[in-house]
């Protein structure tokens, strides 16, 4: 029984009192290997052309200066997208809902990414800093703006998927804690919203796992 609303997200098992929760993130790996095994089903050859959809697109944006590079954003999307299906199931926890999780796939990317290009293209980076066309008073203010817009990158990556995801798992919570409290007619027109509702949360966490990917992407392909 849940003691409050947020205890759905709580990363500490009510057996053990341990963040034992934390394993459900490699729950999506488990399912891998059947992929492999198996002979090829509908599914696998669905993952197969996702994969290589997204592997045409993240090569499109990243250019083909450094080849296999799109394998890592692919494995990212594909991780965050095992993760949010996964919290859709009832009692299992959703940990890309946690900023722990979303910040410890955000921020190491951001750093490789910011050290890379400051390493090895410095000049590169400083045009950045000073957008083309730009007027030499305001020059010291976009260099400021500029350099504030991309320290808060990882954050605002961590941010968007976590509380996308809370948000969707909120309003279930909500809508089902209501039902026993309600008429059969209302609870016929809850269970029919709460159907809907799902369907736009898987729709929302495959989204949020793309817009995710793509945004690494896109500031990978900056720093090269």
């Amino acid at each position: 029984m849940m003691t409050n609303l947020f205890s759905v997200f709580d990363p500490t098992s009510s057996v053990l009192m341990l963040p034992l929760n934390w394993l459900s993130t490699f729950l999506g790996i488990l399912f891998l290997p059947m992929l492999y095994w198996a002979m090829p089903s509908r599914w696998s050859l669905l993952w197969t052309m996702v994969s290589t959809t997204l592997h045409k697109e993240f090569k499109t944006l990243l250019g083909t200066s450094h080849l296999g590079t799109t394998l890592m954003f692919v494995s990212l999307f594909s991780l965050i997208v095992f993760n949010n299906f996964l919290g859709l199931l009832p009692y299992v926890f959703t940990s890309s809902s946690h900023l722990t999780m979303t910040l410890a796939l955000a921020l190491p990317l951001w750093l490789a990414f910011m050290i890379f290009g400051w390493v090895n293209h410095t000049q590169h980076m400083f045009a950045h800093l000073v957008p083309q066309g730009t007027p030499g008073p305001l020059m010291p203010f976009m260099v400021l703006i500029e350099t504030i817009s991309n320290i808060i990158r990882p954050g605002t990556l961590a941010v968007r998927l976590a509380a996308n995801m809370i948000a969707g798992h909120l309003l279930l919570t909500l809508l089902g804690s209501t039902g026993p409290s309600l008429s059969m007619t209302l609870v016929s027109i809850l269970i029919i919203g709460q159907i809907l509702l799902l369907i736009l949360e898987a729709a929302v966490a495959v989204i949020q796992s793309y817009v995710f990917a793509v945004l690494s992407t896109l500031y990978a392909s900056e720093v090269t």
